[in-house]
């Protein structure tokens, strides 16, 4: 059997078997809760013959079925909370930042202010349902949040969240490893990166310790060691709860931390559609008109791959580059030799405070070994128009590319 999943939210499914008098066990609509009420959000308010009333949207009902109801009736202080905060913040912007007065004999909200306050009150419910799916989806411990504080924008449409690349047909992204190290104690021992060629790219404290330019040899699932090995880093995943959040500087969505983190830390893995050279040539034409685009070229080796992150990706879709960034891209082998497809991990370059936005450099250059013969791999895929940038740094090259 077979089946496929439904796009609608639960409480839509609740509100079609409401509206249609039907019971489903499975999303939580019998005989006993087809009648019940609670409150999903406030849509509106006014005062009628000396009380307060509130427009009340119930959760799993259709709107049609909203009522006014008596302050008294209402037993939600974080929505009424809520309601309150929408309505100042409505009338702040709309008077320019002038100092609020909160009139409290107020008959009734005008109608922009109504639409407003439902408008936000959805996008919230949006973006929790959103944050509850990111969380549900990654596989790493650290938490996922979403924050919008700036506008009305919810969570993007067409994005769909993974935890490692999607190859395009034809393309391997699996390949290359059949064993591993025999390494009882890998750092003191000739483990995977000696095998490679190159030093164990993590000190005692699991901190990086390579150049920029060089690259990162892990251990894979052949390997004899178990998952405390200290050269498993970036294959655990983020160790950092963060932060998907609304710029205020028309850059779109961003990314800070949560937590502290220490120079030299492991911070993400950049993921998506892994896609030829030439695929990527074209959807940069269209990503071009758009003014924007996600196109992460892996030449580390040869030129023949590129990451696309436009509609596949993980929390790294979201960080925005700068011109003095506090993030440093490495390429990374684990269970895949095959030097035309690494992995791109992006590490702290110096120590990031908590509630410090999350960047790197699109370009690369002034931060890497340029003598490196590997140096070039780093950079992302070049754009045709140039896009002014806003990073807002001291250094800042004025352009994105």
């Amino acid at each position: 059997a077979w089946y496929v999943p439904c796009l609608a939210s639960l409480e839509t499914l609740q509100e079609f078997c409401r509206k249609e008098n039907l019971r489903c066990k499975s999303i939580g609509i019998t005989n006993r809760s087809l009648k019940s009420y609670e409150v999903e959000y406030l849509c509106d308010y006014k005062v009628a013959e000396g009380k307060a009333y509130y427009l009340v949207k119930w959760k799993g009902w259709p709107e049609s079925s909203n009522t006014w109801e008596p302050r008294k009736h209402l037993n939600c202080p974080l929505l009424l909370q809520n309601f309150l905060r929408d309505k100042n913040e409505y009338l702040s912007r709309v008077r320019e930042g002038k100092a609020l007065k909160v009139r409290n004999h107020v008959k009734a909200l005008k109608p922009a202010i109504a639409d407003y306050i439902v408008k936000k009150a959805k996008q919230r419910i949006a973006l929790q349902r959103w944050k509850e799916e990111l969380n549900r989806k990654k596989n790493h411990k650290a938490m996922i949040l979403v924050e919008n504080t700036v506008d009305l924008e919810g969570p993007p449409l067409d994005f769909y969240y993974i935890n490692e690349y999607k190859p395009a047909p034809g393309i391997n992204v699996l390949n290359g490893i059949t064993t591993g190290c025999e390494c009882a104690d890998c750092p003191a021992e000739k483990c995977c990166p000696k095998e490679a060629g190159f030093i164990l790219a993590y000190n005692k404290r699991k901190k990086l310790k390579i150049q920029p330019g060089l690259p990162i040899y892990e251990c894979n699932s052949y390997c004899r060691c178990g998952p405390d090995c200290p050269n498993r880093i970036v294959q655990k995943g983020t160790p950092y709860s963060l932060c998907i959040f609304r710029t205020s500087n028309g850059r779109g969505w961003g990314v800070k931390t949560l937590q502290k983190i220490k120079t030299n830390s492991f911070v993400m893995e950049y993921v998506g559609e892994v896609i030829t050279s030439e695929e990527a040539e074209r959807r940069g034409q269209l990503y071009d008109n758009q003014g924007n685009t996600y196109l992460f070229d892996l030449d580390y080796d040869s030129d023949e791959f590129t990451v696309d992150a436009a509609r596949y990706g993980n929390v790294s879709h979201f960080v925005n580059h700068s011109c003095d960034p506090n993030l440093q891209v490495f390429n990374v082998f684990i269970d895949n030799l095959d030097l035309r497809l690494p992995r791109i991990a992006l590490f702290s370059t110096r120590t990031i405070k908590a509630g410090e936005e999350l960047t790197f450099d699109y370009q690369m250059k002034g931060s890497i070994d340029l003598s490196s013969d590997s140096a070039e791999g780093l950079s992302p895929s070049k754009k045709r128009i140039r896009t002014v940038c806003k990073c807002g740094a001291v250094c800042c090259r004025g352009y994105l590319n």
